[in-house]
């Protein structure tokens, strides 16, 4: 038999409906301002009822919000914004069939905690006015260093009558560089660290490329002192290779040297990546190559290829400090060369590495160079060089 309904109970039934959708019918109206009273759009916002449930919101152009099907209560408003380092919350009371109007602005709320705080909100503005400071010093240092590489590409192709114009500028670059930085790392606050070390990185780059390669030694070891980084001790062993390329005593360059490498070996501890340590051995090469110290520079340009044996441009730079290495002899009436074991090996194998390359046309030059003087040159007036066949 089918089993009846009392009618009283279906009328309670259809009388808690309305009382249900009433309980849903909240609405919130927000707007949030920034710290000078204009519309923040792009802020997260989160709604957080008493009993747990959410709504997560973002404001408009406006800096406005909106949510309905709230049920009443108390709900934490929580904002934040990682770009502006944002994250503030405080709770409202919404209620039904009324408009939950929720403004939230910044300007206000500063004043507010200025007026309650006034010693703490003077510390943190001084703190923001310093760090702004030394930010748009160190700003303009980078801006310094990265306009000296574009110059420096410059002076590589401009013609002679340009170059001492350029010049003129890429030391005034890094001379921006550096009084710029130094003020940037005045700037930093005294317990941040990581800060200190970055700036003083970059005063390493500006000191070695403007040549102040004792000044660079010194920076890099402030900025490994206080956050040591692989980077760090490749600029680090730079600076040394360079200081070794300025002096005339074997055993002080020797000695500096022997401490480049011991860097590049700690910039391999903290990144064993390969690229890394080739990257750190290649640099003293390059330095010692540059000043015409062929003899010191194979060795490091060796590790770097035991560390990166695919890298086609250390290959070329090994056969060229073998190239700067040969010695002519006299026998007879003939000048003999005596070339360096390793030599051509080096240059061909930066050909079959990259063979279409920016070092492949100069290593197959070399190597013809190095083919015609295995044959030696007659020192006899008037003898020619047989023929290429």
């Amino acid at each position: 038999m089918r089993r009846l309904i009392p009618v009283w109970v279906a009328l309670a039934a259809v009388l808690l409906l309305p009382a249900i959708a009433a309980a849903q019918n909240a609405r919130v109206n927000g707007q949030v301002l920034n710290r000078d009273g204009q519309p923040w759009a792009g802020i997260s916002v989160v709604l957080k009822s008493d009993s747990g449930r959410t709504y997560s919101l973002k404001t408009d152009k406006d800096g406005k919000f909106t949510q309905i099907g709230l049920s009443p209560g108390v709900y934490t408003f929580t904002l934040t914004s990682a770009p502006d380092q944002l994250n503030y919350a405080e709770q409202h009371q919404l209620v039904t069939d009324q408009d939950n109007t929720v403004m939230i602005n910044f300007k206000d709320i500063l004043a507010k905690q200025t007026a309650a705080h006034p010693e703490e909100q003077k510390q943190q503005q001084e703190a923001a006015s310093a760090f702004k400071n030394m930010k748009a010093h160190v700003d303009a240092g980078v801006a310094a260093l990265n306009d000296a590489d574009e110059l420096r590409k410059q002076l590589k192709a401009a013609p002679a009558d340009q170059k001492a114009a350029l010049q003129d500028k890429l030391n005034a670059d890094y001379q921006t560089a550096i009084s710029e930085l130094q003020l940037g790392e005045q700037g930093v606050g005294a317990k941040d660290g990581k800060n200190h070390a970055v700036v003083w990185s970059n005063l390493g780059v500006a000191y070695n490329l403007s040549g102040r390669y004792d000044d660079g030694d010194a920076a890099y070891r402030k900025a490994i002192d206080l956050n040591p980084q692989p980077s760090y001790y490749t600029g680090l062993s730079s600076s040394l290779a360079n200081s070794a390329a300025g002096l005339t005593d074997p055993a002080a360059i020797g000695a500096k040297i022997t401490e480049a490498g011991a860097d590049c070996d700690k910039a391999a501890a903290l990144d064993p990546t390969p690229g890394v340590t080739a990257r750190c051995w290649k640099n003293i090469g390059i330095v010692l190559s540059n000043k015409g110290n062929f003899k010191d520079a194979v060795a490091p340009l060796q590790k770097a290829s035991q560390s990166d044996p695919k890298d086609a441009q250390t290959w070329f730079l090994i056969g060229s400090a073998y190239t700067g290495l040969i010695e002519p002899k006299q026998e007879g009436d003939k000048i003999t060369y005596i070339i360096p074991p390793g030599a051509g090996d080096a240059f061909q194998k930066c050909i079959d590495l990259d063979p279409s390359g920016p070092y492949a046309t100069q290593a197959k030059q070399n190597l013809d160079a190095l083919a015609a003087m295995g044959a030696g040159d007659s020192t006899v007036v008037g003898a020619r060089k047989p023929k290429k066949k």
